[in-house]
Parts: structure tokens; C-alpha cells; sequence
């Protein structure tokens, strides 16, 4: 985990997610996965400037299988934004900084 995400797990989730008062950004990846590797410093860059508004978790789907399947996570990177307990925006596979960055403009709003 960088300095601006927490680490999500089967346990905390629904305390750090569902019950969130911010928007959350849920990365789920995988340490075995290139293009999650690849997007990590983006991601933690978003958590860094979006630190007074948003939650940025990453949740490592081989450590937590209930999550993972709970959302039916059957590729990765897969990220979401849930906003006050609900998703409301899934994006599948690697995205470019600008593009998430928008998503998550749009939730703040």
C-alpha cells in the first residue's frame, strides 16, 4: 500500500467501504498482475490529490476471496467507485490516470 491508500480486506470492507461518508475508489488487483502493477503509482497519486474528498483502498483479490467473489471480480485491474454504500461507476482493466481522475470528479459532484 502507498501513503494515501489503505488496504481493504474481507474484514474491513463493509466498515471502510459500504460505510464510508467519502466517495471510495476500490482498486482490486493482484500482486502477479502487470497491468495493476502498472497503474499503482497512478492510483496512488489520484489518493494523494483526492486525499480531503475521497477514500482510495486497494484490495488484493488472491488474499480476499469473499470480497472478490461478492463482487464477481473475474478480471483485474478491476476498479470501483462506491458512493454513500453504492457502486456507481466499475471500470475493467488498466485505465490512464486522466480517465479515472474524471471518474472521479464526477462522484464528488
Amino acid at each position: 500500500m502507498g501513503q494515501h491508500t489503505v488496504e481493504l480486506t474481507d474484514a474491513n470492507f463493509d466498515e471502510l467501504v459500504l460505510k464510508s461518508d467519502k466517495p471510495v475508489l476500490v482498486d482490486f488487483w493482484a500482486q502477479w498482475c502487470g497491468p495493476c502493477l502498472a497503474i499503482a503509482p497512478a492510483i496512488e497519486e489520484l489518493a494523494a490529490e483526492y486525499k480531503d474528498n475521497f477514500v482510495v483502498g486497494k484490495l488484493d483479490v488472491d488474499a480476499n476471496a469473499a470480497i472478490s467473489q461478492r463482487f464477481r471480480i473475474t478480471s483485474i485491474p478491476t476498479l470501483m467507485i462506491f458512493k454513500n454504500g453504492e457502486m456507481v461507476e466499475k471500470q475493467v482493466g488498466a485505465s490512464p490516470k486522466p480517465v479515472l481522475k474524471k471518474k472521479m470528479e464526477e462522484a464528488i459532484a
